[in-house]
């Protein structure tokens, strides 16, 4: 994985997939408010997967929990078909199907705040997985507090990279991940609203995203200087079904590529960038950023990333890694048609190194297993890929 990340030679192109939630959740033992609630949990399914599917690599994308957590529990309700129900003592509860992302329901509802609502000087960090949810202005947990940026990060937010590092970080590549500067305005105020918002006021939206970069960096510095190989920025609403590339260069592209920066700045560690869908348009503008790698690369018609294509326009000054359609191929093609499909994109983007054969977005819940292990097979069998 490292040398396939600065295009160095490689014995075999290295094997990475992006497991949805709802895949760890049918294929391990985990239960989901474990999952979603514990650092424990996480860090197993994990490891249990990555060792089954024999991947290079883990992608921790779910930041660390308090390990105190049930002290606000009332009572957890499982249901027949596995689906539990966490219901807190504030009112709170949290849906937790048994194959999919948990809903977080805050008593009383949520109201999401306008943009004049919004000081940027209180914004730095936001994650919509954690207690409550999403908050404004945010805190971690469910006890209100004033979030201080120069002491922002609760210990307990680094348990599942520390747990996946001490039994793994010897033998595969560890990754841990940060939300976009982009990703955290548009959960913050609502998909259509940041969208209208740069047109109704940019201005104050680039104030807010600017903050947003801040916190994203710093969360990244910590991640690498904690010891995970790369750290990978979370940006799937920045593709072309929800802004333009001109949008993109103005509200994605300098606050990403602060971000970037500052983590090659204190660390030297690589750097790549998530967006889904439609991003055939924007490689090069993706690659300003001065990030290492792209990650998904969504073939048609889940997106219009052609690989050759891709291969020739930035595989020569970034690692590029995705391109295997998780729908139409890893979910509903048999393994003999995975491992072809594998093959040919083996065969076109391997060349040179600077290739990770992967998922092109998160691997669908119900993907049978044969069909991930099919990818390893199949870089196995391919071997090393040509120099040039």
């Amino acid at each position: 994985m490292q040398a396939a990340m600065r295009h160095q030679p490689v014995d075999r192109v290295p094997v990475m997939c992006q497991l949805s939630i709802g895949h760890y959740l049918l294929n391990t033992d985990v239960r989901p408010a474990e999952l979603w609630f514990t650092s424990e949990g996480f860090a197993r399914a994990l490891i249990t997967l990555q060792r089954r599917y024999r991947f290079d690599g883990i992608l921790i994308n779910l930041l660390g929990t308090d390990p105190d957590w049930q002290r606000h529990v009332a009572r957890i309700e499982t249901r027949d078909d596995g689906t539990q129900i966490v219901h807190f003592k504030n009112g709170d509860y949290a849906w937790c199907p048994p194959d999919d992302n948990v809903h977080y329901f805050p008593a009383g509802g949520r109201r999401r705040p306008t943009i004049e609502e919004v000081d940027p000087e209180k914004v730095y960090y936001d994650d919509p997985h954690s207690l409550g949810g999403l908050k404004y202005p945010y805190y971690f947990g469910l006890e209100p507090y004033q979030a201080d940026p120069k002491d922002y990060w609760p210990p307990y937010i680094f348990r599942t990279v520390d747990m996946v590092l001490a039994e793994v970080g010897s033998e595969i590549s560890v990754h841990a991940e940060v939300f976009s500067p982009w990703t955290q305005v548009m959960e913050l105020f609502g998909y259509q609203q940041a969208l209208l918002y740069i047109y109704d006021n940019p201005g104050k939206l680039k104030a807010i995203v600017d903050r947003y970069a801040e916190g994203a960096a710093d969360l990244g510095v910590r991640f690498a200087k904690r010891g995970v190989d790369a750290v990978l920025i979370s940006s799937a609403f920045a593709g072309g079904g929800f802004i333009s590339p001109r949008h993109y260069e103005e509200f994605v592209l300098p606050y990403e590529k602060k971000v970037v920066d500052a983590i090659h700045a204190a660390t030297g560690k690589p750097v790549y960038i998530h967006t889904c869908g439609a991003i055939g348009d924007r490689l090069e503008l993706m690659a300003a950023t001065g990030a290492d790698g792209i990650d998904t690369l969504d073939p048609p018609p889940l997106g219009n990333v052609d690989l050759p294509d891709a291969k020739r326009r930035v595989g020569g000054r970034l690692f590029i890694k995705g391109n295997v359609d998780p729908v139409n191929t890893l979910l509903s093609k048999s393994r003999q048609e995975v491992f072809a499909d594998a093959m040919w994109r083996l065969t076109v983007a391997g060349p040179g190194s600077g290739y990770i054969l992967s998922s092109a977005c998160s691997v669908a819940p119900r993907v049978p297993p044969e069909n991930l292990l099919a990818l390893v097979e199949a870089s196995e069998a391919f071997g090393p890929p040509p120099t040039r």
